[in-house]
């Protein structure tokens, strides 16, 4: 898919490479369910509109993830780096975050 439908952007820091993404819809919304917010900051998740193909070599790499939107979430659980136990949904929006363990 040549279809820039991700917002995201990479971090390294302290030898963690981590990876924030979302749907591009999403960005800029706030979502709240009783004790649950989250806030989708362009300035947090946005360095550039990517493909999924980029998203999932982002991944690849990925120490840690924050993933936001039903886009984002499938592909990184069909590719497996999440499973459905990872997700929440705060206003029927999933989130999930990925550690990698050493």
């Amino acid at each position: 898919m040549c279809d820039r439908k991700i917002a995201m952007k990479i971090y390294r820091i302290r030898g963690e490479v981590m990876v924030a993404a979302c749907d591009k819809e999403l960005l800029g919304s706030k979502f709240e369910e009783g004790e649950l917010k989250i806030e989708v900051k362009e300035s947090f998740y946005f360095e550039s509109f990517v493909t999924d193909e980029t998203f999932l070599n982002a991944m690849k790499i990925a120490t840690i993830a924050n993933l936001v939107g039903e886009h984002v979430i499938s592909i990184a659980k069909k590719a497996g780096f999440i499973d459905e136990d990872g997700i929440i949904r705060i206003k029927n929006i999933p989130h999930a975050q990925m550690f990698l363990i050493v």
